[in-house]
């Protein structure tokens, strides 16, 4: 591990010595160090690394699923919401953790969408109809008209 102050790199006698040990949401683990070179603090998080399937686009290209890029998408549909951003990571967790427990190697990507589309209805309905239109390919008026009052029919 690399002291992010100093640079130093501890190795089997010299390490970074462990102040404080805690679960942190996502299921990980949270950790407070000290830098034997500078004595300076940070913090660690470690995760475990499961494997996310394969997604299948709609052209047949295949690509790793993008945590960063599901977060990226979700902020632009709740641009300028009273949604917070640990509820958004909140979501990505979700998503990810549902992609997980399929246990495929393989999956459509529209598959991701309708897990998102349906995370968002709770989340925030104006984000979601926002997501909608490009996700559900909303291309006029009536038809955000249509979304928008089958939405408000189920609430």
């Amino acid at each position: 591990m690399k002291c992010p102050f100093c640079g130093f790199i501890a190795t089997g006698e010299t390490r970074h010595r462990v102040l404080d040990t805690t679960p942190d949401t996502r299921g990980g683990i949270r950790r407070r160090r000290e830098c034997p070179n500078c004595a300076r603090r940070f913090t660690t998080y470690e995760r475990p690394i499961l494997s996310t399937p394969m997604l299948i686009k709609q052209g047949g290209d295949r690509e790793e699923f993008d945590r960063d890029k599901l977060i990226r998408g979700v902020r632009v549909a709740c641009a300028k919401r009273p949604v917070a951003a640990a509820d958004i990571e909140r979501m990505a967790d979700r998503v990810e953790s549902q992609l997980q427990q399929l246990g495929k190697p393989e999956i459509p990507s529209r598959l991701v969408g309708e897990i998102v589309i349906e995370e968002l209805k709770e989340l925030d309905p104006v984000a979601y109809i926002r997501y909608a239109i490009v996700f559900l390919g909303l291309k006029d008026l009536q038809s955000v008209h249509d979304e928008i009052n089958r939405l408000l029919g189920e609430s």
